[in-house]
């Protein structure tokens, strides 16, 4: 990719940032421009049209990533820009995690990972050789599952108004299929094939266009035959409330109880995702919530945020779920297995997104300077822009170095005045240069790839596969990038 930027270390002409590497071209501007925005050492308050700082929570493969002085550059150099890398191993310890839940609590569970969340084959890949299936809204999911050696009857099949390709492929790999509406049995019986199925319960007092309403849920207990079983009984919740989720699942019990008086085996229940991530402090959210200001942001705030910081998240989310009224004995002695379907819960802190610094223009709000980054991507690659809303933590300016804190918001190389990947003034630990790498953290779920798009005919951001070696970390395209 040929990058102009700085190399760790101090630069020689007492700006405190990193000596460029030889060869680099400098802005003729840069000198001046410097001085402009020379402000407050890190250890003062903001400025007030800066936002605090919001350091994320990383892994350890992550942090090893970041200090080492040269593996970033020598994939930036290698794949181009912007990239994806992904830390398979935390997967794993994520799905360990759940599955670990489940046993503490004595009763049969398992975990399905809820694919639109991550597109990389490493993850499914981790899936397989962890014992967790995966949660499938299409054939091109399904197969792809599949190809990574999940087998057939460890994938759930979900989402609305099944195509025939789609259930015609699951039925034959004896994959569960989640039913969401009466003409998909129809659909089903028609193929004469043996296929196991989970009838999607809409949660009383929804408004969801998802699931099946107490009438249709009735007809379709009674409508299913051989060569069709009826395993159970699934929801999905909005929000992140394990109570709720507990008590759902409570009557899903009854569901199971009512259609075995029915002749019906109704062994297993679906709870669905929803299990929230940890990506700040408390401390850290707390102040952003609590002091939260329009000055903060180059443009128009968002209205609305992800829950950034979750106290009992992942599998401390579903231990709570189990252990409201006594859920897991409610399941273990009716003979039930529980199912779950987390996304970005099993992607936890196992990935991040890079992008490359391709401009730095320097800016006034109230009087004080701040900095516009140009980066070689679009806001795409971090879907929360999807939800006009904003991803709040903070990228990490490498090489690390000393400098002065310098407000930073950053945009997308394409020519949309809207196109912003932080909208919002960060407070960089030093200014960034031209060919500085931006490093995006804890993008696995959902961020890296929900809302990716060829804009401008760019190419699509590759995902590098991470993996710890004993001395040092190694690292290798994912599939899906080749």
């Amino acid at each position: 990719m040929g990058l102009t930027g700085a190399q760790p270390g101090v630069a020689g002409d007492g700006t405190g940032l990193a000596a460029p590497r030889p060869g680099a071209r400098v802005p003729p501007s840069a000198p001046h421009i410097k001085d402009r925005v020379a402000g407050p050492t890190a250890t003062t308050e903001p400025p007030p049209h800066c936002a605090p700082p919001m350091p994320a929570h990383t892994d350890v493969v992550e942090q090893r990533l970041l200090a080492d002085p040269h593996l970033l550059r020598d994939i930036a150099d290698a794949v181009g820009g912007p990239f994806h890398v992904l830390f398979p191993e935390r997967v794993s310890a994520n799905i360990t995690a759940f599955q670990s839940a489940f046993t503490e609590a004595g009763i049969d569970g398992f975990v399905y990972f809820g694919k639109k969340a991550n597109k990389a084959a490493c993850v499914a890949r981790a899936c397989a050789e962890t014992g967790a299936g995966i949660d499938v809204a299409s054939t091109g999911e399904l197969v792809a599952a599949l190809g990574q050696g999940v087998r057939g009857e460890d994938l759930m099949v979900t989402g609305p108004a099944k195509s025939d390709e789609l259930l015609w492929l699951a039925a034959r790999h004896r994959s569960l299929i989640a039913i969401d509406a009466l003409d998909e049995l129809d659909r089903l019986a028609a193929l004469g094939l043996p296929v196991r199925v989970l009838l999607r319960v809409l949660p009383e007092g929804s408004t969801s266009r998802f699931g099946l309403d107490p009438m249709e849920l009735e007809q379709a207990i009674q409508a299913i035959t051989a060569p069709i079983t009826l395993s159970g009984f699934s929801f999905h919740l909005s929000g992140y409330d394990a109570v709720a989720r507990s008590e759902q699942a409570a009557a899903l019990v009854g569901h199971c109880r009512r259609a075995r008086a029915n002749g019906h085996p109704a062994d297993t229940i679906s709870i669905g995702g929803g299990f929230g991530v940890d990506y700040l402090d408390a401390a850290t959210w707390a102040e952003f919530q609590n002091t939260l200001s329009d000055k903060w942001f180059h443009t128009n705030p968002p209205g609305d945020y992800y829950p950034y910081h979750f106290p009992a998240p992942g599998s401390a989310m579903l231990e709570a779920v189990l252990s409201h009224n006594d859920l897991a004995g409610l399941v273990r002695d009716n003979g039930i297995r529980l199912a779950v379907e987390p996304g970005r819960a099993l992607v936890d802190r196992a990935g991040s997104s890079v992008f490359r610094v391709q401009g730095v223009k320097n800016r006034t709000a109230l009087g004080n300077p701040y900095d516009i980054l140009t980066v070689d991507g679009t806001s795409l690659s971090l879907s929360e822009q999807w939800f006009d809303s904003e991803y709040l933590p903070d990228p990490v300016l490498w090489p690390q170095g000393p400098g002065h804190r310098t407000p930073t918001c950053v945009g997308a190389t394409t020519c949309l005045e809207s196109d912003l990947l932080s909208r919002r003034r960060i407070p960089l630990p030093r200014r960034a240069r031209t060919g500085d790498l931006l490093v995006y953290p804890n993008t696995a779920g959902y961020q890296m790839d929900s809302n990716e798009s060829p804009f401008h005919e760019l190419p699509l951001p590759p995902k590098v596969v991470l993996r710890a070696g004993a001395d040092r970390l190694r690292w290798s395209l994912d599939s899906t990038a080749r």
